[in-house]
């Protein structure tokens, strides 16, 4: 399998609003990096896409190294939220559905296909990938706003 590493981040203007995500492949020494905007949506809905986006462009399953500043998606893997999720039915641990569910079946759908490492990044910080990766979210955010 071939080892990919990823940088994904979410934002969002006004939470809802406006939103951006931007994601960061790297493989070896090729260097990709995409973005996208959806008019209203909330930043957790942009951390989820970013990922999604991230790992649906791979072309074949891949042992990927995802670095995110979203503890909320790094977490449900990491912590087993998402097992616990989809044993409740789709409800949280205080019986109340799960937000952003569809995108979650896309997520899970992906992981499956791919070996990913989930890393959780400080945001806002020093590393520079991450903040890259914020950049073109929110650039994506001011490209589209009219």
């Amino acid at each position: 399998m071939k080892k990919v590493t990823v940088y994904t981040d979410g934002a969002c203007s006004g939470n809802p609003g406006p939103g951006g995500w931007g994601a960061i492949l790297m493989y070896g020494d090729a260097r990709r990096e995409m973005s996208g905007y959806e008019g209203a949506t909330t930043n957790n809905r942009m951390e989820l896409t970013a990922a999604i986006e991230a790992l649906g462009a791979l072309r074949e399953p891949c042992e990927v190294d995802l670095y995110t500043d979203s503890s909320y998606m790094a977490h449900a893997f990491l912590r087993g939220w998402l097992v616990n999720w989809q044993r409740n039915g789709w409800l949280t641990a205080g019986k109340k559905p799960v937000e952003n569910r569809d995108l979650w079946e896309t997520l899970i759908e992906l992981t499956n296909r791919h070996r990913v490492n989930f890393h959780v990044v400080r945001g806002h910080s020093s590393n520079k990938l991450n903040n890259r990766c914020d950049a073109l979210a929110t650039g994506a955010i001011k490209a589209n706003k009219k």
